[in-house]
């Protein structure tokens, strides 16, 4: 098993409840690489999300069905919140709130349960039901084929550039990568290095710890964890003078107020959306307004038809407008 694998092992088994780990330190490695998820309900089987489907695992290994899995209960679940906190739930009670924990290595953990609220505003997040931890996979190249559709050799600048996909089809990966390329360059090649704002809303772009970036984004990269986006993409506009930002997920009003300004300001905007066609865009009145005035200049869908990251059409110009009048209907839904 390559080093890679070992790392993220190194860094996800020790949060595990102490009955789990030897479970998965022997894992497979057909297993090991494909990992996208390790899914714990309090009651239900223990649960793992793979590229190739879903795994039911057992105290032995993985098993045939859900009855011979191991039930996760809730001391599980406590055990491996003390472990991710270290035991100072109050020290992460800011991100806890919003529902998740970054992780050494760029992982993630994500929380269900009892949401206290404090008028308008969530509190905390209380009586843990369910925690799923992604695993973090850099895949460097992934945005290589698209290189040449947002970066414009002949004016040496970045277009604006949207790219829409389901859940788990590759975009935060391909924008994570895109924004490295953009930001190292590529002097062989005589494309220039940019200056890059990334606001990471969710800790999933760098993959923050701590503040430091686990994650590869490039050398001339500046990156706001843990910020909303509207909010972050004006503080780097204004203080970090950066050339291109990055952001991962529009969707709302603000959301798309920030990109306009953004956008006038003369900096590239790179960003995701949820989406898998035109239809299920233009039905969110912030992304519809974004894309009827012409503010990206490139949509890419993705989808994982192939696997994550293929690419099912990149749009521009007038076949941007043409796809979205027709609804996004020639798209794989």
């Amino acid at each position: 098993m390559d080093m890679a694998e070992m790392q993220w092992k190194k860094q996800i088994v020790p949060i595990l409840p102490p009955c789990l780990r030897d479970v998965f330190t022997i894992l497979a490695e057909s297993v090991a690489q494909g990992l996208e998820e390790i899914r714990l309900r309090a009651g239900q089987p223990l649960l793992l999300q793979t590229g190739q489907g879903e795994i039911f695992m057992g105290l032995g290994g993985p098993v045939s069905s859900f009855r011979a899995a191991y039930r996760v209960t809730p001391e599980d679940l406590q055990s491996i919140l003390l472990q991710m906190t270290e035991y100072s739930l109050y020290a992460r009670d800011e991100e806890l709130k919003r529902g998740y924990l970054a992780l050494p290595g760029g992982h993630r953990a994500g929380f269900a349960g009892r949401v206290v609220m404090d008028g308008k505003e969530i509190k905390l997040l209380r009586d843990i039901s369910a925690v799923n931890i992604r695993i973090a996979r850099q895949i460097k190249g992934a945005g290589m084929p698209l290189l040449p559709h947002v970066y414009c050799e002949k004016n040496k600048r970045v277009r604006h550039t949207l790219l829409v996909s389901a859940p788990q089809a590759g975009k935060t990966t391909m924008l994570r990568d895109l924004a490295r390329l953009l930001s190292d360059g590529a002097p062989e090649r005589r494309r220039p290095g940019f200056k890059v704002g990334i606001v990471d809303e969710r800790s999933e772009l760098a993959g923050c710890f701590r503040g430091e970036p686990q994650l590869d984004v490039g050398i001339r990269s500046d990156v706001l964890d843990g910020c909303p986006k509207a909010e972050g993409l004006m503080m780097l506009v204004r203080s970090m003078s950066p050339e291109i930002v990055v952001t991962d997920e529009l969707g709302r009003a603000e959301d798309a107020r920030a990109v306009e300004e953004a956008v006038n300001t003369g900096a590239s905007v790179l960003a995701t959306a949820h989406g898998q066609n035109a239809r299920e865009l233009i039905r969110r009145p912030s992304l519809a307004y974004l894309l009827e005035n012409s503010l990206f200049e490139r949509v890419v869908v993705l989808s994982r038809r192939l696997g994550p990251g293929t690419i099912e059409g990149i749009y521009t110009g007038h076949s941007l407008q043409e796809w979205l009048h027709a609804g996004g209907k020639s798209d794989v839904d």
